[in-house]
């Protein structure tokens, strides 16, 4: 973490997950000074304020300082974005957290090719994100090293070994969040339906996700082996799980996280089109 607190990181587009990163940063002792965020938008200016880091309106003026740009604009306006800045980061690391943006798109548009890209996931506001990362050749392994830095101060930070499996990332980790939601909904509701009071079937439900999780981030088991563990031999997890196999769930959800990757790799094509 020393190499990031020594340097300036400028980020273009203040949001809610480049105020993330903001925080996690902060949190790991990064001193505010060293942070410039330019957007567009007073009211998103005033929250970043309150972070007593730099704040600008202006993209070009952010990143004149800065050893690293961050790239965290929706990606319906990413050309108009970079336009201004076409050929003045050359000297600079870029990290893209912009969906969908391929690194040809960008670096066509900035003209330069020391960028890595990543798919992070919405938990990284609670420093619990999961991020998927894929450099150009020409990022040192002394950049990459500061990329992961950075990204680490709100979760876990993977390499990927080719820049399409950012399409599988975000089927899995990137939409992940939801997924997990549409089972407590349901569970939820499953509660209530058996009885339960709302607030009770809710409590239960995250308290049982959140222990989950942890059990099988600690364990050394694997999910499926944890699974075995606590379904005994025609007993009531057995039957729940019953219906899930008669259900077909399992191949459901390797059904709709294949329509994730595919609608991914529309996007991408999409926005690769409209940026050249």
């Amino acid at each position: 973490m020393s190499a990031v607190l020594n340097c300036n990181i400028s980020f273009i587009g203040g949001g809610n997950m480049a105020q993330a990163l903001i925080g996690g940063l902060l949190s790991r002792g990064m001193p505010a000074t060293r942070i410039t965020v330019a957007d567009p938008v007073d009211k998103v200016r005033q929250v970043l304020l309150e972070k007593e880091v730099h704040v600008t309106d202006d993209n070009l003026a952010a990143v004149q300082q800065a050893d690293v740009v961050v790239l965290a604009v929706k990606p319906q306006v990413l050309a108009t974005v970079l336009a201004p800045l076409k050929g003045q980061l050359q000297d600079k690391l870029i990290i893209s957290i912009v969906a969908g943006a391929e690194i040809d798109s960008i670096g066509h548009l900035l003209e330069t090719d020391q960028i890595v890209r990543v798919m992070p996931n919405t938990p990284a506001l609670v420093q619990t994100g999961a991020h998927g990362m894929f450099a150009t050749d020409a990022v040192s392994a002394q950049q990459r090293d500061l990329a992961s830095q950075v990204l680490a101060a709100t979760g876990l930070t993977l390499w990927l070994e080719n820049e399409a499996q950012i399409d599988a990332v975000t089927a899995v980790s990137g939409s992940g969040p939801a997924y997990f939601f549409y089972l407590m909904e349901s569970m939820i509701r499953a509660g209530k339906n058996l009885g339960l009071d709302e607030k009770v079937a809710t409590a239960l439900t995250l308290q049982t996700a959140l222990g989950a999780a942890q059990m099988a981030i600690t364990s050394s088991n694997s999910p499926a082996e944890l699974r075995k563990n606590v379904t005994s031999p025609n007993g009531t997890t057995q039957a729940a799980l019953e219906v899930f196999d008669r259900a077909q769930i399992s191949q459901n959800i390797q059904a709709a996280l294949a329509a994730a990757q595919k609608r991914s790799q529309e996007l991408a094509r999409e926005l690769s089109e409209s940026v050249k």
